[in-house]
């Protein structure tokens, strides 16, 4: 990974205009914030620049207006959830750029915080516009790009900006950045990597580029059936797409090649409904009735997980091993991140996992806080492990 320059390599900012790319893209239900993590995380960046003061000017977008002004993506309710959660006052420009946030940066005094509003209600920004590049610019001195989870965008507050004036990854971009270098980048080896979800076409980049990088995949969920049926397996009614027989194949050779072993489980929980409570019991993978669907790994499998978890200095996980949102399916998934928890409270374990399902199974699980890393940031934590370079992580390297 290309090197990036930190606060720490910042020198006095008191009285700078630092523009702070933020991620506040946060669930709301009428009117008001649901979950906070998203602002709970960049809450570092923000005290310390403000502390050291800064005038410390956040920049984000919310939803999908497409260019357009709506009061629904208006950033301004959301103010109030960054002023709760970071115990300061915040202040709020009714635009990102023109007088309106000129105007509020002007009345700026060292150490305030002021939120402008959301960067796509202009159509430069998804186009990465150079003249709207130019003009966010002129609002600041400094910029800080704490904004991970939309560096996989070439936008113009995420990749145009940065190359204007001079750029820092925040402390939430720096976290994750080194978390993903000990993960995939720079490992402690043998590295694991655990992949699971329903389908195996939302993840070929993903597989292809993991089996060049790690010593070991286990494979589960509803994308391990296509492994299965492409090995020759007879896998019922279950999640399967069988017209990627030929691409799960080519995985399997390349990771032979690559000398990564590919575990697909050996048994497997059937059952004849998707439900909670449903009748189940444990089977072979090449003794699946022709009536039922696998819905999670069976107990056997679950053991051969831990003694891959038990043989790795480094697990990547991305995605369940079965249904986890309803019992009994959830057991493989649940036993399994508790062993890499274990593992990796008792030190012998670096554990990097991302992905929505995969940050949800973890807390179903309880192990969330024990992972080395938790990423939130959805589809560029996807596009890293796929090994595609980032915009906005390019644009931060020295």
């Amino acid at each position: 990974m290309a090197g990036f320059k930190t606060l720490d390599d910042l020198d006095d900012v008191s009285g700078k205009r630092v523009l702070v790319r933020v991620d506040l893209n946060v669930p709301v239900k009428d009117g008001s914030v649901t979950d906070t993590t998203r602002i709970e995380r960049i809450a570092p960046t923000i005290t310390e620049l403000s502390d050291k003061g800064a005038k410390v000017i956040l920049l984000a977008h919310f939803g999908r207006p497409k260019g357009k002004r709506t009061e629904a993506d208006s950033l301004g309710p959301i103010a109030y959830a960054v002023e709760t959660t970071l115990d300061r006052r915040v202040h709020f420009a009714s635009d990102c750029i023109g007088d309106e946030a000129a105007d509020a940066i002007e009345e700026m005094t060292g150490g305030d915080i002021l939120l402008l509003e959301n960067t796509r209600f202009h159509e430069g920004e998804e186009k990465n516009d150079p003249e709207f590049a130019k003009a966010l610019a002129e609002n600041g001195d400094i910029y800080v790009n704490d904004a991970f989870s939309a560096a996989h965008r070439a936008h113009a507050s995420t990749e145009g900006l940065a190359r204007l004036l001079p750029a820092y990854a925040g402390r939430t971009m720096q976290a994750e950045l080194e978390a993903l270098e000990k993960g995939l980048g720079n490992p402690d080896r043998p590295v694991l990597a655990v992949v699971g979800g329903a389908k195996v076409s939302t993840k070929i980049d993903l597989l292809l580029n993991l089996v060049k990088k790690v010593d070991a995949l286990v494979i589960g969920g509803g994308m391990a059936n296509t492994f299965l049926a492409a090995r020759g397996s007879d896998v019922g009614k279950s999640l399967c797409e069988h017209d990627l027989a030929e691409t799960a194949k080519q995985i399997m050779i390349d990771a032979a090649s690559a000398g990564c072993a590919i575990i697909l489980p050996s048994d497997a929980v059937v059952a004849r409904e998707f439900k909670a409570g449903a009748a189940s019991e444990v089977v072979d993978v090449d003794a699946v009735p022709a009536d039922a669907m696998i819905l999670d790994v069976g107990p056997n499998s679950i053991e051969k997980v831990k003694e891959w978890l038990e043989r790795a200095d480094t697990v990547v996980w991305n995605g369940p091993l079965g249904a986890f949102e309803i019992e009994p399916f959830d057991k493989a998934t649940m036993e399994s991140a508790r062993f890499a928890a274990q593992r990796t409270r008792e030190g012998l374990l670096v554990s990097v996992a991302g992905g929505g399902d995969t940050v949800a199974a973890l807390n179903q699980a309880g192990v969330a806080e024990d992972f080395t890393y938790i990423s939130t940031a959805g589809g560029a934590f996807l596009e890293w492990m796929e090994g595609k370079e980032l915009p906005g992580v390019a644009a931060l390297s020295n």
